[in-house]
C-alpha cells in the first residue's frame, strides 16, 4: 500500500495485496478502493495479486483541481499499472470505474491486459443524446449536481438507499453497508465529485468499447436504480464481441456488497477460464 505521484503532482493512493496473476480494480462514484474489499480479500486468498486505487479526488488521493474527467482517470490508471510493473492483468470496473476501464483500453490498448470485467458499469453512454435516445435526460444529472452542492451529506444518505436497493420491499441491507457508503462518499472532495458527474454521465465510451479485443464479462443487477441495465450492460455486451453476460434478478447497483459471494464466484470462474 502507498502513494504514487501523477504527472501533475496528484497523489494517488493504492493498495496492493497478495501475489499471483494481477487483478486491478476501479471503483464507483463517489467511493474509494475500500468498496472493493470484499473482492480483494477473497481473490487474494485464492492466489491472485489484487490492486485497487482511490480515484483522484476520492478517498485518500489528492483532491486535485484539474483532471476530473475520464481521459485523466485512464491516464492515472495507466501510470499505476506501469509503476507497479503489472502485465497480463484483468481490469475490473464498477459503475464509473467501468468507464475508467473502458477509456483505459480505448487509450492504451490491451498490451498489459488479458481480460476485462464491467460491473454495473456506465458505458456505452448514460446521458440522452440524439443518437442515444434511451439515455437519461441531462436534467437528471443537473439535479444531482444541485443537490450535491446544497447538502452533499444528505444526498449521499439518500443515494445509498437506491444504490443498494434498500428502498425495495423486503430488502435486508444492513445499516453498516449504508453507513460505510456515506463515510466513503464524505471522504471525496465536493469539487471532484461534482465534476465527476459529467465524466460518468456524458462521456461517450462507444469507441472505447470497439477497442476491446480480450475476453470480457459484464455483470449487472436487473433492478439497478442508478445505471439502467438496458442502456448499459446489455448494450455493452452487444458492442464487445464474445462478451459474457451475468444478470442478477432483482439485484441493485451495489451488487459487489449486496451479492458479494455471487460476484466473487463469478469473478473467480472468469479469471480461471
Amino acid at each position: 500500500m502507498g502513494y504514487l505521484t501523477m504527472s501533475d503532482g496528484t497523489q494517488l493512493y493504492y493498495k496492493d495485496w497478495g501475489s499471483g496473476p494481477a487483478v486491478v480494480f476501479s471503483h464507483g462514484w463517489p467511493l474509494n478502493a475500500d468498496a472493493w474489499d470484499g473482492q480483494l480479500l477473497f481473490l487474494a486468498q485464492q492466489g491472485f495479486r489484487v490492486v485497487a486505487h482511490d480515484r483522484r479526488g476520492h478517498g485518500r488521493s489528492s483532491q486535485s483541481p484539474d483532471g476530473n474527467e475520464m481521459n485523466t482517470y485512464a491516464d492515472d490508471l495507466a501510470t499505476l499499472i506501469e509503476a507497479l510493473s503489472i502485465t497480463d492483468a484483468t481490469l475490473v470496473g464498477h459503475s464509473t470505474g467501468g468507464g475508467e476501464v473502458a477509456r483505459y483500453i480505448g487509450r492504451y490498448g490491451t498490451d498489459r491486459v488479458s481480460k476485462a470485467v464491467l460491473i454495473s458499469a456506465v458505458p456505452p453512454i448514460m446521458v440522452q443524446t440524439p443518437d442515444n435516445p434511451d439515455g437519461l435526460p441531462l436534467a437528471v444529472f443537473d439535479e444531482m449536481r444541485a443537490t450535491l452542492a446544497a447538502d452533499r451529506s444528505q444526498f449521499y444518505q439518500d443515494l445509498a438507499l437506491k444504490f443498494f436497493g434498500a428502498n425495495r420491499p423486503g430488502a435486508t441491507v444492513s445499516k453498516g453497508v449504508l453507513d460505510q457508503f456515506w463515510a466513503w462518499s464524505m471522504q471525496a472532495g465536493l469539487w471532484n465529485v461534482y465534476q465527476c458527474v459529467s465524466a460518468f454521465s456524458e462521456t461517450d465510451f462507444r469507441d472505447d468499447l470497439a477497442a476491446f479485443d480480450i475476453p470480457t464479462l459484464v455483470i449487472q443487477g436487473d433492478d439497478d436504480q442508478i445505471v439502467p441495465i438496458r442502456n448499459a450492460s446489455m448494450k455493452t455486451a452487444q458492442m464487445v464481441p464474445g462478451a459474457q453476460e451475468a444478470y442478477y434478478p432483482g439485484a441493485p447497483h451495489g451488487i459487489t456488497a449486496t451479492h458479494q459471494d455471487q460476484v466473487n464466484q463469478d469473478l473467480l470462474t472468469f479469471l480461471k477460464s
